[in-house]
């Protein structure tokens, strides 16, 4: 028998987990809340940042429990948002943590956009970065900036 007795919850708990794990071992922790809160911070300032429609496609290639956190506290009306500079964009990340701000912000938000970029639609990956001001392009992994050109 299944943990919830619903395949299609036991299966959207197994992928978030994989997310979370890929998280962690892209930088080096061992702290499950520590990952979920970077996939939530650097989600939520991508999704802000993102005009709504392209938020929207994005969303929907989330595994569902994902989708969910990612739509938490979304005002569409207030997007996108006008961060041009990665400072501004990390500040926005560095939020989630409430008590304890992570010693590099920017390291989170790239493991975080590099789990992304390798396990969502490389088609959609690409038309997420082209709608980010260059310097936010940064973020995302090399090999995603190419497969984007």
């Amino acid at each position: 028998m299944s943990a919830t007795g619903l395949e299609v919850f036991d299966t959207t708990v197994q992928q978030t987990n994989l997310w979370l794990k890929a998280i962690q071992d892209r930088l080096g922790s061992d702290g499950r809340r520590f990952a979920y809160l970077a996939r939530r911070g650097t989600l939520h300032a991508l999704r802000d940042r993102l005009p709504p429609e392209l938020a929207v496609h994005l969303g929907a290639q989330l595994p569902m429990l994902i989708r969910g956190i990612y739509y938490e506290e979304w005002h569409m009306a207030g997007t996108p948002t006008r961060e041009r500079h990665v400072e501004e964009f990390l500040a926005k990340v560095e939020r989630a943590f409430v008590r304890e701000p992570p010693p590099d912000v920017q390291a989170v938000a790239e493991a975080v956009l590099e789990v992304l970029a390798a396990r969502l639609d490389p088609g959609q990956v690409s038309k997420v970065i082209h709608a980010l001001p260059h310097e936010l392009r940064s973020l995302f992994p090399e090999w995603a900036r190419r497969a984007a050109m």
